[in-house]
C-alpha cells in the first residue's frame, strides 16, 4: 500500500473520506466514493490529553500572530510563541476530527470536520461553541473561508456548500448546478481560497476549479485540463493564483482564475497544502514532500524529509517562519 493510499485510509478511518480502495481508484482520475459508515458523532468534547501535538493534523491558519492547528479528536492547538510551543484550545464541544480552520480576524474564526461540524470561536481559538452537525450522514466538511466576521462559506463531500452571512448563527445549503459536461453535482469541494479581487475559488475533484464573483451566492465550473483531485489553493500577492493536489500535479492561473496552466512541480507525491511566505511559495505533501518556489510558482524546487512522514499542512506567521503538520502532529520545515 503507498504512502498516499495509507493516509487517505487513515483519514477514512476518522470518517472523513474514502476508504484505502476508493482512494487507489482516485489516484487514477476516478471520484472516491464513501466506504462505509464511520462510527456515530460522540457528542463529547474534545480529547485533552498530553501528547495533543503528536494528534493528526489537518489545517492551520495565522490568527493575528497566533497559530491556530486543528485535527483528530476535536483537538485545536495554540501557538503565541510562533510555534516553538503548543496548548490545546481550553473548550472544543466535540470530537469530531476537524478538517480545517479559517479565522477573520485575531478573534474570531470556525473550524469544520467529520459530520459536517462547524465550531466557532470568539477569543482567538481559546474556546469554541458548536454552530453545526449533522448525525443524519457522515457528510464531512473538507474546507471552510471565511472574507469577514459575518460572510463564509463551508464545503466538502458530495458537493456540500453552505453559506451564512451571520457569522454562522445561520448556514443555508446551497446547490450547485451540474457540470457543464452533464451528470449529478456530486464532486468533492477540498479547499477554499479568495483572490485579491474578491473572487472565491474551491479547489476540487476532476481538476475542477469552481469560481464565485458573488461572494459565494453562485459559482461557475472552471476545467483546468487535469483529471484528477485539487486538494489545495491558494492566492499570492501579486494576483496569480495556484492550485495543487495528486500526484504533484500544480495548475496556475494569472487571469483570476478563468484559465489555467499546467506547471512541472518536480515531484509525483500528493500535495495537501500550499501558502505564500515572505515573497516564496511554500507547499507540502505525502512523502514528506516539501516544495519551494520563489518566482511565484512557475517552477519549484523539491525536498524530501528523511522520514518521509506524510505532510498535512502549513501555518505562516506574518514576520516568522512557516510552521508543518502531519500526520504525526507538529513537524518543522526540513531545509
Amino acid at each position: 500500500m503507498g504512502s498516499s493510499v495509507r493516509v487517505m485510509a487513515r483519514l477514512a478511518l476518522a470518517g472523513i473520506l474514502a476508504g484505502a480502495s476508493a482512494w487507489c481508484s482516485a489516484a487514477e482520475g476516478a471520484s472516491p466514493a464513501m466506504g462505509g459508515q464511520p462510527a456515530p458523532l460522540e457528542e463529547k468534547p474534545a480529547l485533552r490529553v498530553p501528547w495533543a501535538s503528536t494528534e493528526m493534523m489537518l489545517g492551520a491558519t495565522n490568527a493575528g500572530g497566533r497559530l491556530v492547528a486543528v485535527g483528530d479528536h476535536g483537538v485545536v492547538l495554540l501557538s503565541d510563541d510562533g510555534g516553538t510551543s503548543y496548548r490545546q484550545a481550553r473548550s472544543v464541544p466535540t470530537r469530531a476530527t476537524l478538517t480545517a480552520v479559517s479565522f477573520a480576524d485575531a478573534r474570531n474564526g470556525w473550524a469544520v470536520g467529520q459530520w459536517g461540524v462547524i465550531v466557532r470561536t470568539r477569543d482567538g481559538g481559546e474556546t469554541w461553541e458548536l454552530q453545526r452537525s449533522d448525525t443524519s450522514v457522515d457528510q464531512p466538511l473538507f474546507t471552510v473561508h471565511f472574507s469577514d466576521s459575518e460572510h463564509g462559506v463551508a464545503a466538502g463531500l458530495w458537493s456540500l456548500l453552505l453559506v451564512t452571512a451571520d457569522g454562522g448563527q445561520h448556514w443555508k445549503t446551497l446547490k450547485l448546478s451540474a457540470p457543464p459536461e452533464g451528470g449529478p453535482a456530486d464532486r468533492n469541494l477540498f479547499s477554499i481560497f479568495g483572490s485579491r479581487s474578491g473572487a472565491l475559488f474551491i479547489a476540487a475533484e476532476k481538476g475542477t476549479v469552481l469560481r464565485s464573483t458573488d461572494a459565494g451566492a453562485s459559482w461557475q465550473y472552471v476545467n483546468t485540463g487535469y483529471k484528477g483531485s485539487l486538494w489545495t489553493g491558494c492566492a499570492l500577492r501579486d494576483g496569480t493564483l495556484l492550485v495543487a493536489g495528486l500526484r504533484g500535479t500544480v495548475y496556475r492561473s494569472t487571469d483570476d482564475g478563468q484559465s489555467w496552466q499546467p506547471v512541472a512541480s518536480g515531484t509525483r507525491s500528493s500535495i495537501t497544502d500550499m501558502v505564500e511566505h515572505r515573497g516564496q511559495v511554500m507547499a507540502v505533501g505525502l512523502d514528506g514532500v516539501q516544495l519551494r518556489s520563489g518566482d511565484g510558482g512557475r517552477s519549484f524546487s523539491v525536498t524530501v524529509r528523511e522520514n518521509r512522514t506524510d505532510l498535512t499542512a502549513l501555518g505562516a506567521i506574518p514576520g516568522g517562519d512557516v510552521r508543518v503538520f502531519s500526520v504525526a502532529g507538529v513537524a518543522k520545515w526540513a531545509e
